[in-house]
């Protein structure tokens, strides 16, 4: 009921193409490219969450691996992603943001359709993911910053805390719709579903209008590391990276830890409790952003990760003691962990945003997105490496690592981001 009403919430902002403040009206949001945006970013990230959970799987029936080569195999997507951002960043700084963003998509699209013929090939799969890799990094960076181009400045955190909800809805659906059809079908009407995804998101992609902008100007350093990279955004880049941590081994591993417990009976719906409390979570954090509270909100979100990573790692103990209460602390955590990056995502967005000018969005968007794939890919790696004797060791590696990025970000960050802010 709760992802059921913030659904309808979401889609009346859109009809009524306004957000009333008192009797205050703010500037317009919801236009057209602004909704075209969003859907095609939704379609993004369902194609993307239908393989999330079921990879592993798909992994362990055909090539036969054990768990810490799943980590492996699955890490060098997040490599790859890791490795164009800078670039990406770069190009969309420099050409028009638009054409990147359709071309990105493009190639996002094809990747689906080379699942399917890729045969028995160990090499040849780790080579597409690595090339899927690519393209989506491409895709996401630009995305973030189109929407930014296409928003109001005003409404900034409310506008990507509306785009973020696209995510979750994604997320809520992606992973659910993805366990059903290898369980009921195959891997190959699997593929093919996020195939047709992705070419439903490139076709509103190509509608989106965006007026045109000035590419920014090299001033000489054209190859400089920080024509790459916001280098005043690097410190909080690490908070967000050690945050990633536990996020990318819960993406990974959480229905095989649940499995393993034995908490077996909708363990597939973990993804929508998560999803629905990064809904709840959106509706709230971007209005609280606009207001100026940018490193309060951070630090909140962070504090409800925490009891939500601590729940995972409990959860093997609760469910041995009491199955049931596995099952309740299964789900709490699941919402926890949803409530609070769902405040932190759109926090830490404009943080980043706020440290950069307007010619350099995209550089500043490819710094805050590295950190959190380089700790996507660490969870991946850890969550596999950390699993010989059980995946709650992995959980509990991850919420320790939360509370140390709740003292960094407090102790440091905060006052980094007041001194280097231009806006």
């Amino acid at each position: 009921m709760c992802f059921y009403g913030t659904s309808i919430i979401f889609l009346q902002y859109c009809i009524n193409g306004c957000w009333m403040d008192g009797d205050i009206m703010k500037e317009k949001l919801f236009t057209s490219s602004y909704i075209l945006i969003c859907l095609a970013n939704f379609l993004t990230s369902f194609s993307f969450f239908l393989l999330v959970p079921t990879l592993p799987f798909y992994i362990v029936d055909k090539y036969k691996v054990d768990a810490s080569m799943v980590g492996l195999l699955l890490s060098c997507y997040v490599v790859a992603v890791l490795c164009i951002r800078p670039f990406a960043g770069f190009v969309a700084d420099f050409f028009q943001r638009k054409k990147v963003y359709v071309i990105s998509y493009v190639l996002f699209a094809i990747s689906f359709a080379v699942y399917l013929p890729i045969g028995e090939s160990l090499l040849a799969f780790v080579l597409l993911r690595v090339f899927h890799g690519f393209a989506f990094g491409a895709l996401n960076t630009t995305g973030n910053t189109l929407v930014i181009d296409i928003m109001p400045s005003s409404r900034r955190g409310e506008g990507l805390g509306y785009f973020g909800v696209t995510n979750n809805l994604a997320m809520a659906f992606g992973p659910m719709a993805g366990l059903f059809l290898i369980s009921k079908y195959s891997y190959d009407i699997l593929f093919i579903t996020a195939l047709l995804a992705a070419l439903i998101g490139l076709t509103l992609a190509a509608g989106i209008k965006v007026k045109k902008r000035q590419p920014a100007a090299t001033g000489g350093k054209l190859l400089s590391i920080d024509r790459f990279f916001l280098l005043e955004g690097i410190p909080a880049s690490i908070a967000f990276f050690m945050l990633a941590i536990p996020y990318g081994m819960t993406s990974s591993y959480i229905a095989i830890y649940a499995e393993q417990i034995g908490v077996v009976r909708g363990a597939g719906l973990f993804f929508t409790v998560q999803a629905a409390g990064l809904i709840v979570s959106r509706l709230v954090s971007g209005r609280l952003v606009d207001k100026g509270l940018i490193t309060q909100t951070i630090v909140r979100g962070i504090f409800i990760a925490m009891l939500g990573v601590t729940g995972e790692g409990l959860l093997s103990f609760v469910a041995g003691y009491s199955l049931n209460l596995g099952y309740i602390l299964y789900f709490l955590s699941a919402f926890l962990l949803g409530y609070g990056f769902g405040t932190i995502f759109p926090a830490f967005n404009t943080l980043f945003i706020n440290m950069a000018p307007h010619s350099r969005r995209a550089t500043a968007n490819a710094t805050y997105l590295t950190g959190w794939d380089v700790g996507i890919g660490a969870g991946m790696l850890l969550g596999g490496a950390l699993s010989v004797n059980g995946y709650y060791e992995s959980f509990v590696f991850g919420a320790i690592l939360v509370v140390a990025a709740l003292v960094y970000f407090r102790i440091y960050v905060s006052g980094h981001f007041e001194r280097h802010r231009l806006c």
